[in-house]
């Protein structure tokens, strides 16, 4: 046992997956204590919002300007104030209205904040108004220059409720993050429903590892018990059994699992049952596997002994032929939790995967980013985190199942 254990972690494909796959587990253990609370919650009333630290803003605007409000004088801060507040909008705006006065904007880099203010500022003339320009128009080239003139003039906010001053704050003043009471960091930002997609996201992998161990255990389980009995019984228990097993295997088994699920209520589609159905689609390759490999051990010399001295069938597969197929067991079983774990994220994104309201899963996480269009909308953040898991996950269940094969297949051994 110590030299197959001590083989099996000298495989670097091996460690490697499974390297991958503790720091997952680490996660999901670790990151509910550092963040308790249900994954689902929904901390925003907005969708989407982005990656970032948030701070709350009446916190900083009442913090007391005696004691945590530091004047700062930054040389940069008003270039990059109005640098951040100009849009490519507002910029298109500015260089559109400089051309209908005449102004030579050849080799002007409208990206150049201080170079178009400058030239904004020297020519700019909220008289103008050219032929064929509307009052709208001319309207809105004001508001924009009224706008630019408040950003570099204005030195203070005055923050407000009910007509009575709450905070007067000056363009020098700066509060340290640490005072400010409410400061939340969201670095994967929030989903459609304004919930913390990190939060949710190692909720998800949770379930759906959970799901995938499930389906792998009842699939393996499955094709195993049917292989063992086809094998080593042959005769008409080896042909009904093929017979099901063929019939499984020409029904494409993600349609079959589509029908079943469908066929369930949402109501009681729980991540249990869908890992129950997607372990009941999936053993077909597993017991034709195991059947082959059990075939070509049955009537090895310690079976037929095994045999004369009178054992039970129950004791000579147990003991005489198991042993000698757990490890392509513990292989299969590891393709079956990937697999089971695809399918379910397959499931879900048909809409056909555990009930919305209870647990997030990695499919369904997909499927409301879907939904709300956050691959049009920009909201990477929604959904590649969750491709990336994925892929995390199946890469290093597929790195370990390929360091087991390298090491128990003579074969495949340099």
């Amino acid at each position: 046992m110590k030299n197959t254990l001590r083989n099996i972690f000298h495989s670097g494909k091996f460690v490697a997956g499974f390297v991958i796959f503790v720091i997952l587990l680490v996660t999901i253990i670790v990151y509910p204590l550092i963040n308790p609370g249900s994954p689902l919650e929904q901390i925003g009333v907005g969708t989407f919002a982005k990656p970032g630290t948030y701070v709350s803003l009446y916190d900083a605007a009442k913090t007391s300007p005696d004691r945590e409000r530091e004047t700062l004088r930054l040389s940069d801060a008003d270039d990059k104030r109005l640098a951040k507040a100009l849009s490519d909008s507002d910029r298109v705006l500015m260089v559109e209205w400089l051309g209908l006065k005449g102004v030579d904007l050849e080799g002007i880099d409208y990206q150049d904040t201080e170079a178009l203010l400058e030239l904004w500022h020297e020519n700019y003339d909220s008289t103008f108004k050219p032929k064929g320009m509307t009052s709208a128009a001319q309207k809105k080239y004001k508001r924009l220059n009224d706008a630019l003139l408040d950003l570099q003039t204005g030195d203070n906010l005055t923050v407000m409720s009910e007509g009575e001053t709450l905070s007067t704050i000056k363009k020098t003043d700066y509060v340290n993050v640490g005072t400010v009471t409410n400061v939340k960091l969201l670095p994967l930002g929030t989903d459609n429903f304004g919930r913390d997609v990190l939060k949710e996201l190692v909720g998800a992998t949770k379930t759906s590892l959970g799901v995938g161990i499930v389906a792998g255990i009842v699939a393996t389980l499955l094709g195993l018990s049917m292989g063992l009995l086809s094998g080593y019984v042959g005769g008409i228990v080896d042909d009904f059994i093929m017979f099901i097993t063929n019939l499984f295997t020409v029904i494409p088994g993600f349609i079959l699992l589509i029908l079943i699920s469908y066929s369930i209520s949402q109501e009681y589609r729980g991540p249990a049952t869908v890992a129950a159905v997607i372990g009941f689609t999936s053993w077909p390759w597993t017991a034709r596997s195991v059947r082959s490999q059990v075939i070509s051990l049955r009537n090895r010399d310690h079976v037929n002994l095994s045999k004369l001295s009178g054992h039970s069938m129950l004791r000579i597969v147990v003991t005489d032929i198991l042993p000698y197929i757990a490890s392509y067991v513990v292989m299969a079983f590891i393709l079956q939790v990937s697999s089971g774990i695809l399918s379910e994220a397959q499931l879900s994104l048909l809409g056909l995967g555990p009930k919305t309201t209870t647990t997030p899963t990695l499919g369904l996480m997909m499927n409301w980013a879907m939904m709300y269009s956050a691959h049009t909308n920009g909201s990477w953040w929604a959904y590649f985190p969750v491709i990336l898991t994925i892929t995390l996950i199946s890469f290093s269940l597929n790195l370990m199942n390929t360091g087991l094969d390298q090491v128990f297949n003579p074969t495949l051994r340099d």
